[in-house]
């Protein structure tokens, strides 16, 4: 009995030089999964625009004195850098040093103290500016990127979640920090002034302090509240404010209580803490309360009742309208000239 068997391709099984070997391993770029793509583009967009910060004090008979360092965001290509004025108040010279290792004296344009923001600036043209973002698109657990140069090491990314909004802190100086950005990316001392990115590559926050003592719980003052200052900064040097005396948060209203009380916005900012012999005291405001309208404009969160307080404020009689649990109540508040903090609050330790 004849047997045929099948017709079998030789080529298939000759042995495989190097040249004809497939290639077994994947390019490496599509192994990483999508998190640690976007945590990739964002350091590689904004990593040129962030700075180290060198300060120097003023010691005996005219020297200097190391006074300590932090990180710096460029925001604008002719050299406006964005830092906390913790790292940079009262400096006698900043050394600057960028991604690509050159270094450059800055000159303080002005910092603000009541926000922990500075801004600085070198000289220099077409330098990396780092688009700034909207904190208001900010939401809880969107990936962030912290940027900075903790403890010296330059350009150190770490990465984690937006974990809560709206926060309100004192720093151990007595500063009162409002609508802070909380988050779980890793920050260090040395991290001050460094920026807070999104998966887009946007500056949504400016890296400010951590809870002493706990992990994890880290804070960045958000974007849009830098912006405002650092324009005022760089137009004025300084900021004068007016003064009402409360810890606030913002918070989304019930749609049937806009309706219900006619208000023009969705939100308001939920008083935390009235501090004492304030001006928001002796108008009689209470923990609780919700502020929605201060001189006829409209209150949708902390950033426009800090547009509000300007200078031209103080010592002016001003209509305060609130919600107290389901009353709409209007109050008269007479602001105060801006003054220190000195009462002690949860304790956070700056970045520097």
């Amino acid at each position: 009995m004849k047997v045929q068997l099948p017709l079998v391709d030789d080529a298939a099984h000759e042995p495989q030089t190097a040249d004809s070997a497939p290639d077994r391993e994947p390019d490496e770029a599509a192994t990483f999964d999508a998190y640690s793509q976007a945590v990739m583009r964002a350091a590689e967009a904004v990593s040129p625009s962030v700075v180290n910060l060198e300060v120097f004090g003023a010691g005996r008979a005219g020297t200097e004195s190391p006074r300590g360092s932090g990180s710096g965001v460029v925001f604008t290509p002719d050299g406006y850098v964005m830092t906390n004025s913790h790292v940079v108040h009262g400096a006698a010279r900043i050394s600057v040093t960028g991604n690509d290792g050159k270094r450059m004296s800055a000159t303080l344009i002005g910092d603000d103290p009541d926000t922990d923001l500075a801004v600085i600036r070198v000289i220099g043209n077409d330098l990396p500016a780092a688009q700034l973002g909207d904190s208001q698109r900010i939401r809880v657990g969107q990936l962030v990127v912290a940027i900075g140069n903790p403890y010296g090491f330059q350009c150190t990314v770490t990465a984690g979640v937006v974990s809560a909004l709206g926060r309100s802190l004192r720093a151990r100086s007595g500063r009162l920090i409002d609508n802070v950005v909380q988050t779980d990316a890793a920050l260090n001392p040395g991290n001050s002034g460094g920026p807070l990115v999104n998966s887009l590559g946007a500056v949504i926050g400016i890296n400010t302090a951590t809870i002493m003592s706990a992990q994890g719980l880290c804070f960045a003052i958000a974007i849009n509240t830098a912006k405002l200052i650092a324009a005022r900064l760089i137009r004025d040097g300084r900021i004068v404010r007016a003064y009402i005396g409360i810890a606030g948060h913002n918070t989304e209203l019930q749609r049937r209580v806009t309706r219900f009380h006619q208000l023009p916005a969705s939100s308001g900012v939920t008083v935390a803490a009235v501090e004492p012999d304030s001006p928001a005291l002796r108008a009689g405001l209470l923990p609780g309360d919700i502020v929605v309208a201060l001189a006829g404009s409209p209150i949708a969160g902390i950033d426009d009742l800090q547009r509000l307080l300007t200078a031209d404020r103080i010592d002016t009689r001003l209509e305060l309208v609130l919600l107290r649990r389901t009353e709409k109540l209007t109050l008269t508040i007479v602001p105060d000239a801006r003054r220190s903090a000195a009462e002690p609050g949860r304790r956070v330790r700056e970045l520097r």
